[in-house]
């Protein structure tokens, strides 16, 4: 009876130092990617955020423009009011109504047409990223590799961290479609 007890005893230990050696021998690699890092510090991701902010720009000017031109047909209205006959004021305060109008119209279009260049952008840059990240990952052997933000990551070392190489990767890979662009265009 204590035989068969201290064989099982020793057969289950065996089992487990088995099962413990054989799932130590592949280490899952996971890595981490910052995709917010990648669009404020490559190349691509600056310079199409500088695309963006000088769109931005363009647009706030626009906007600004036209509703300066509203507020001095208003001013104007203001200023000429009692002199001008009830049929006159109303038409004028129609076509402030009507201006108003257009410029809210015209402010919705132009957050659409910034959200959408801005989407695609991104969008692009994310498919030239992926495509970095799934030849690295087949590469280096990777189990996993998650987006920080996405993923819900709330903590991870530093050392599972792979944005740096990740982003040197596409700043190259970005030079490179520069250059053969430029001798493109040469020829």
């Amino acid at each position: 009876m204590r035989t068969c007890k201290g064989t099982f005893v020793a057969i289950v230990i065996c089992f487990c130092l088995l099962a413990a050696s054989s799932y130590g021998a592949d280490v899952a690699k996971i890595g981490i990617v910052d995709f917010q890092r990648i669009l404020e510090t490559s190349s691509a991701g600056k310079k199409a955020m500088a695309e963006v902010n000088k769109r931005g720009k363009k647009i706030e000017a626009d906007l600004k423009k036209k509703g300066e031109e509203i507020e001095a047909i208003k001013k104007k209205l203001e200023r000429e009011a009692l002199v001008m006959s009830k049929e006159m004021r109303e038409e004028k305060e129609r076509e402030i109504r009507i201006n108003i109008n257009d410029f809210k119209s015209l402010q919705k279009r132009y957050v659409a047409e910034f959200k959408e260049h801005e989407k695609r952008l991104v969008g692009r840059i994310q498919g030239e990223v992926l495509q970095i990240i799934t030849e690295m990952g087949k590469k280096e052997g990777f189990l996993l590799i998650f987006e920080k933000r996405e993923a819900g990551v709330m903590y991870s070392p530093n050392t599972i961290d792979i944005t740096d190489r990740l982003i040197q990767k596409y700043n190259a890979s970005f030079a490179r479609k520069a250059e053969n662009n430029k001798k493109t265009k040469k020829k």
